[in-house]
Formats: C-alpha cells, structure tokens, sequence
C-alpha cells in the first residue's frame, strides 16, 4: 500500500510540474522548424534558461503566417510570430495584433533598425540560385528573352515570393509588367513556398530557383559541395530582414519579450547562420563560418521601406497575376 501511494504522490508531483510550465507558442514557417533548420537548436538552447516549454508552429512560408493570424484575430494561440518580413510589417501593425516590444542590440544589418514592435533576427539578398555549369543572364530582361526554366514562389504565400515582385516593381518601375510577361514563358511552376521551390531545383526541375545569395553556404559547408551559385543581376539584388514579433494577447506576455532578447543573442545568432543560412542580425562573437567568404556580395542593394510597401505590394501582385495568367 505505502509502495502505491509513494507511486501516486510521485505522478501527481510530476503532472503539477507539468502544469506548472509555461508554454510559449511561436508561429514561423515550415523550413525553420525542420530538422535541419534553426528550430531543434533554438528551441533547446531557449529552455535552457527560460523555464518554459517552447512550442514552434509551422504554418507554410512567411507570408502565410500573417494570413493565419488575420484569420485567427484575438483568438490565435500564438505569443509570437517568427519569420514575417519588411514587406510586410506594415500589414501585420495595420492588424492590430501585435504589441510594441523593447529590444536593444548591435545589429550589423545595412540600414539602421528603429522599429519598436519587431526585432530582426537575420537578413539576405534574394538572387537566383543555379548550378556553376550555367552561365546565367546578367539581368530581368536577359532571362526573359532566355530559355533558362526558374522556379519561384507564390508572393501570396511566401517572403521570397514577395520578394521578387518587390525586386522587379523596385528596378523596373512602370516597365514592371513587361518584365513580368518576359518572365512568364520562363516560370516553370511557382509553389507556396521557399522548400518546396528549392527541392524542384535540386531534382533538376528547373535550371534556376529564386532565393538567396546565402543558399550556396550550404553547399559549400554541409555538402562540401560548390557546384551551386548565386547569380549576381544588373539591377542589384532585393534585401529581406526577417523579423520576430510578440502578439498583443499573448498570455505570457513577458516570457515572449524574453524569446524576442534572446533571438538577437549571441546564443542564437551563432546558430542562424548554419542552419537558416542567412546573415545574422547581430555578428555572433565567432564571427561568420568558414565558407560565407565566398558568397557573392551584391554591390547594389534594393529595399522598398517598410511603411511604403503595402501599395507597391498591391500594384505589383496584379501585374504578376495579369502576365503569369495569359
């Protein structure tokens, strides 16, 4: 009988404890929270020091992720989102969600950071990423008159996607939606997300697919593989900051300003750079990994601001829609 209820008062001990955790919720896209992504290493090094349970919740790409909050309003279950963009930041503070958050750090990004409700956690140049037997164009225009096949991302769903409507509106202006139907003959399938593009490219699907000038440090460090490259246009290269940010009804309101601090540390910034394959917010104390000194380095880089690109986004997602549809 003692043995029983020493049994007992150990497994209620046990389920109190349980009870007793907090949970934070963190919303980011599927690629982050993938085996190989910065996800498993966040999360363990997080609950190290927060006596917490932390949950990340992929939901498709970036873009995908405002449209669930949108959905789910006050009732959403989320303390955070991890992985929107400066595309799109607007958008998320025009929703009302989301609650302003004191972060300080170094960061070691190209423009100066002074948002109060998001904190950068790693930032890139979107580009085409292609194999080194191909010579690629040198430019939008170039592709379009090429017979190179791309895969790119649907900019309703995903960053990059967005990205590069950004990238084409921003360099081109008006002459935008010739560009576009230039590139239509070349698109051979645009996907939800960044994952799923990449994996068409490497199956030999298409001879390029859009996303970063990072892309081939993974290559090169994990593969040991340096048939991959960037290819480097003319028009410069469009820059994305992605961003975490703390929701307005989180229940554990300062255990996610704790995550948001403890994204632009050196313990998660040493991780990103080898998992995500991005650059760090802030430089880690090791500095960079052997391997992204031989990125290509755009000498041009293009960002619409933050506040401006919700009505460029509009113009330039119905362009995109009007060519890719003919």
């Amino acid at each position: 009988m003692k043995a029983l209820a020493l049994a007992a008062t150990t497994t209620l001990a046990a389920t109190a404890a349980v009870a007793d955790t907090p949970e934070l919720v963190v919303y980011t896209y599927d690629s982050f929270v993938s085996d190989w992504g910065p996800g498993p290493q966040i999360e363990a090094a997080f609950e190290e020091t927060c006596g917490c349970d932390l949950k990340f919740v992929g939901n498709g790409d970036g873009a995908a992720l405002l449209a669930r909050l949108k959905l789910e309003g006050a009732r959403s279950e989320a303390d955070l989102v991890l992985g929107l963009d400066t595309g799109l930041i607007a958008a998320a503070k025009e929703t009302g969600l989301f609650s302003e958050t004191e972060v300080s750090a170094d960061y070691a990004l190209p423009i100066e950071w002074t948002d109060s409700t998001f904190a950068p956690y790693d930032w890139g140049y979107f580009a085409f990423v292609h194999n080194t037997y191909l010579t690629p164009p040198a430019n939008f225009r170039a592709l379009g008159e090429s017979d190179v096949k791309i895969v790119i991302q649907d900019p309703r769903s995903s960053t990059p996607g967005l990205g590069l409507l950004m990238w084409v509106k921003d360099a081109y202006g008006d002459e935008a939606p010739a560009i576009w139907e230039g590139l239509a003959d070349n698109v051979v399938t645009v996907t939800k997300g960044w994952s799923e593009a990449y994996g068409l490219f490497l199956e030999g699907e298409a001879d390029m697919v859009l996303s970063y000038t990072t892309s081939p440090a993974y290559h090169i460090i994990a593969e040991e593989d340096e048939t991959k490259a960037a290819a480097v246009f003319d028009e410069g290269h469009y820059m994305q900051i992605e961003v975490v940010g703390r929701l307005a009804g989180s229940d554990q309101p300062e255990l996610a300003a704790d995550f948001m601090r403890f994204m632009v540390s050196d313990a998660a910034q040493s991780i990103l750079p080898t998992t995500n394959w991005m650059y760090p917010a802030v430089m880690p104390s090791g500095g960079l990994p052997k391997g992204f000194e031989a990125l290509v380095k755009p000498e041009n880089a293009r960002l619409i601001p933050a506040d401006e690109a919700p009505a460029i986004r509009d113009e330039a997602l119905a362009e995109w829609l009007g060519a890719l549809s003919q």
